[in-house]
């Protein structure tokens, strides 16, 4: 989202890395070590030494560098929200600086370049920090700029990943699973090397931050890491083959109206080994996506109608969390979220006050997006199933709408236009 702003308003991206970073914690707990070899003291050979910073390796080291940084931070005017305990905003009078942490790594973006410049060298005389210039590589996502905006990827990424799994020269295919195929839980032989199916599929997690056109496969083969077969390593090779013929895919980010749409879709009962349904949601600032989620849903629903409101509460709520970081980081929206929905059952019910006797069942937490509705705050309207852009994240699609659905998610080239609505 962050980025997404930085594209829609031209601001600067400038990269920071902490040099020993766990070294400048400073300790609350007793910890005591023996005394480094090379380092001991002849007269008190038997004594150990306590430790009033923290060291690479200490369980309480992490926090106490978070600790250490982040008490820093409000002296200089910088405030942060339980929204997120990463990003921290520093807002005066027309000026902002938005800070974004994660351990070691830091993003500074904002409005005055002075201001930005100004937080750098009061970092500076603090920490040993190295001042990498303009953001363009941050944990595996390369950042360009583009004539229209910022274009997000995980080239390297991909070729490192392919790599690993021997998949370099290997046949591309043109999506990441079949149309409607789905994986079952005890389908042929156990595969012989699990430890690689967790630590291939565990990166395919990772990739998923710029890649949501493979969100729904790698959702599915996440599934099975406990006991994985040879069928479903299968279906991690073809998720490896299509991202063999896109590997130059990525998120392209451009300035557009700062609107909130969402886009969410359940798959009824899709999951053949326990029949639950799955929910996929994509939410737009903009003409840019800035989340998305393919996961099932908790508990099997007894109607399509209830698999689709599910997945319209869980997507309020998103909505709900993104409203609350746009407002912290000051960001008016002027016009109510849009969700769209293609169940009119599901839109009539979370319009609909009256309790009936098909919905007894349903939990009330679920019952959220109704009050949103109530109090004007959040409007549900219906689209038609091929316009339907979250459809990509709940089940496979054909080559054709899937590519229509990559399209719509901005992937692809830095230059996109909706196809289909």
């Amino acid at each position: 989202m962050v980025l997404a702003l930085a594209a829609h308003f031209n601001w600067p991206l400038r990269q920071l890395d902490v040099k020993n970073a766990f070294l400048h914690g400073i300790l609350h707990d007793e910890v005591y070590m023996v005394q480094p070899p090379g380092f001991e003291d002849p007269t008190y050979p038997n004594l150990v030494c306590k430790l009033h910073k923290s060291l690479y390796g200490l369980k309480q080291a992490p926090r106490a560098w978070n600790e250490r940084f982040t008490a820093f931070l409000p002296p200089l005017g910088f405030t942060t929200t339980y929204s997120d305990s990463s990003l921290f905003v520093k807002a005066v009078g027309s000026t902002l600086v938005i800070l974004l942490l994660y351990v070691d790594d830091i993003i500074i973006t904002g409005n005055d370049s002075l201001a930005i410049q100004q937080v750098i060298q009061s970092l500076t005389s603090e920490f040993d920090l190295k001042d990498l210039g303009s953001l363009h590589y941050f944990l595996g996502i390369q950042i360009s700029r583009t004539a229209n905006g910022l274009f997000l990827s995980q080239h390297k990424y991909v070729h490192d990943l392919l790599v690993k799994t021997a998949m370099v020269d290997s046949k591309p295919c043109d999506t990441p699973c079949l149309p409607s195929h789905r994986l079952l839980k005890d389908d042929g032989d156990p595969y012989n090397n699990p430890t690689q199916y967790r630590s291939v599929v565990g990166a395919l997690q990772y990739l998923t931050f710029t890649r949501p056109d493979i969100a729904f496969s790698v959702h599915q083969v996440c599934q099975f890491m406990q006991c994985p077969m040879v069928s479903h390593y299968t279906a991690v090779k073809r998720i490896l083959r299509y991202l063999k013929g896109t590997m130059t895919y990525g998120l392209s980010y451009s300035s557009s109206a700062l609107d909130i749409k969402a886009f969410s879709d359940a798959d009824w009962a899709g999951d053949p080994n326990d029949r639950r349904s799955t929910t996929g949601f994509v939410v737009y600032l903009g003409s840019n996506p800035i989340s998305w989620s393919s996961k099932k849903q908790q508990t099997v629903s007894k109607s399509s109608t209830e698999a689709e409101y599910r997945a319209l509460s869980s997507t309020a709520a998103e909505l709900d969390w993104i409203k609350q970081l746009l407002s912290f980081l000051q960001i008016p929206i002027s016009s109510v979220p849009v969700l769209f929905c293609d169940n009119m059952s599901a839109i009539a019910l979370s319009f609909n006050p009256v309790q009936h006797q098909r919905t007894k069942h349903i939990e009330v937490d679920v019952h959220f997006v109704r009050e949103r509705i109530a109090q004007h705050q959040l409007l549900v309207q219906f689209v038609s199933s091929k316009e339907q852009f979250a459809d990509i994240l709940t089940k496979g699609l054909s080559a054709s709408l899937f590519h229509t659905h990559c399209n719509n998610l901005m992937l692809g080239s830095s230059k996109h236009e909706f196809a289909g609505g």
